[in-house]
């Protein structure tokens, strides 16, 4: 079954070109969760065999992932602020819970999203929270950009080297994915420790 998907997928991206790659990780960051896993390495792979050109795929992929993270930011600004205001008390969602949700992504946005971004099962749904919380829209968009970004790059590279064996990218990718949360794990605590050091300053 799996192997089915990723032939339809190399030739839908083969098709639809770069247009098709930012469709597609549109749609895995935004309100469909269309695994990235099947569609960026395919993409890599085409361009090993000179298809298509690496950087570009890197591109669009970022380009996909970053518009479907500010959908899912509009929608929740637009939509779940309201929404939350008006019925959160029947959701046990307090004024006072929305305004430290505020506070925490004005202070903690950028990290948060950051690492969100690199998280197997939360990537796709960081922008949420920011969005409600109204996170500086600037800093949404850097920080989410370089963590989609890392995860693209991954992704690309995989395929490129690859993608001519894809149980050998997931088993891969199984491996890398357990770095990275190690990784976003002693980012978070040194982030911790730094950010109480600085609150103890005078």
């Amino acid at each position: 079954m799996l192997s089915q998907v990723v032939t339809w997928i190399v030739h839908t991206v083969a098709h639809w070109g770069y247009s098709g790659i930012v469709v597609m990780m549109f749609l895995e960051s935004s309100f469909f969760p269309f695994p990235s896993e099947v569609v960026i390495p395919p993409a890599g792979y085409l361009a090993a065999g000179g298809q298509m050109s690496l950087p570009l795929v890197i591109g669009a992929g970022i380009a996909g992932s970053l518009l479907g993270a500010l959908f899912n930011y509009w929608l929740a600004m637009s939509w779940g602020r309201r929404f939350f205001e008006r019925y959160g008390r029947y959701f046990l969602v307090s004024e006072k819970t929305l305004t430290r949700a505020d506070v925490f992504f004005d202070r903690h946005g950028h990290i948060s999203t950051f690492i969100g971004r690199l998280l197997p099962g939360i990537r796709q749904y960081i922008s949420l929270p920011a969005g409600l919380a109204r996170m500086n829209l600037f800093l949404f968009t850097l920080f989410t950009a370089i963590g989609a970004g890392i995860w693209v790059v991954v992704l690309a590279l995989l395929g490129y080297w690859f993608g001519g064996n894809q149980a050998y990218i997931m088993r891969h990718l199984h491996q890398i994915t357990a770095v990275l949360l190690v990784l976003c794990a002693l980012l978070a605590a040194l982030y911790a420790w730094r950010y109480r050091q600085k609150a103890k300053t005078p």
